[in-house]
């Protein structure tokens, strides 16, 4: 059977309905950032749009690639050159669409990375918290951090780093995947006993201390590996394309 196609257009119109980048205040562009091919028929998602995953798509015979983290940022350096230069110049030479969403992304209550995260860990969220409110917290019970920080480690299968807080149960638990270390306090107000997000700056375990609420940091990439492949296998059974999902591991 031939495999089936789509307008990047209409690929976009419904990216864009899904998860209504409109209402972020994020730090880069979401949606397009690379043009390729106009029609779609088979998609390559990622985490991030590196050299390894570019050529990773273009081995797949992928016409377009979509990812968390895209090419262009905030504040960076505008100039092709270097590392930027050689992911445009695959891109373009293989007439790639490059795709990405950032906190549209992690935000989506059932396709994205922090609902997929919750989904791989076993938590149903029941509120949202935080800024732009990308925070998730939800009913569990845990002995302990260390109880918390096993179940992570076995579910996500890589380490993590723990701070136990102060050895209480744990009945609430609230997750942001990604580098949401700041967003730690504020899982504190809204009432949970741990907290969990993919890195650990100085000031959290201090503060994990003296609050008594665990603190677990399981890796940024590990923790938003579920939100890409999640919504490109929803777009791929929508419209009949072939999809694979790459992970291009990393230790952070």
């Amino acid at each position: 059977m031939p495999r089936m196609s789509i307008s990047r257009t209409e690929l976009l119109r419904r990216l864009d309905g899904l998860l209504q980048p409109e209402r972020f205040k994020d730090y880069g562009p979401n949606g397009l950032q690379v043009e390729g091919r106009a029609q779609v028929a088979r998609i390559v998602s990622g985490v991030t749009a590196s050299r390894a995953l570019i050529e990773a798509a273009i081995a797949a015979g992928a016409d377009t690639l979509l990812v968390h983290h895209g090419l262009f940022w905030r504040g960076q350096d505008g100039r092709v050159v270097g590392w930027m230069k050689e992911r445009l110049r695959l891109l373009l030479a293989h007439d790639i669409n490059l795709i990405a969403y950032h906190l549209p992304l992690d935000a989506h209550p059932e396709l994205g990375n922090n609902a997929q995260l919750g989904r791989v860990l076993g938590w149903q969220a029941e509120q949202r918290f935080g800024e732009q409110e990308l925070g998730f917290l939800a009913p569990a019970a845990f002995a302990d951090g260390a109880a918390l920080a096993t179940h992570v480690q076995q579910r996500l299968g890589r380490s993590v780093t723990l701070v136990p807080g102060d050895g209480r149960a744990l009945r609430r638990i609230a997750w942001c995947s990604g580098g949401a270390q700041g967003f730690f306090e504020a899982a504190i107000a809204a009432g949970a006993d741990a907290f969990m997000t993919g890195e650990i700056s100085e000031p959290q375990a201090h503060l994990a201390r003296e609050t008594g609420v665990a603190f677990v940091a399981a890796g940024h990439h590990a923790t938003e590996r579920y939100g890409a492949p999640a919504l490109a296998a929803q777009l791929a059974a929508e419209y009949g394309l072939e999809h694979q999902f790459i992970d291009i591991d990393n230790p952070a």
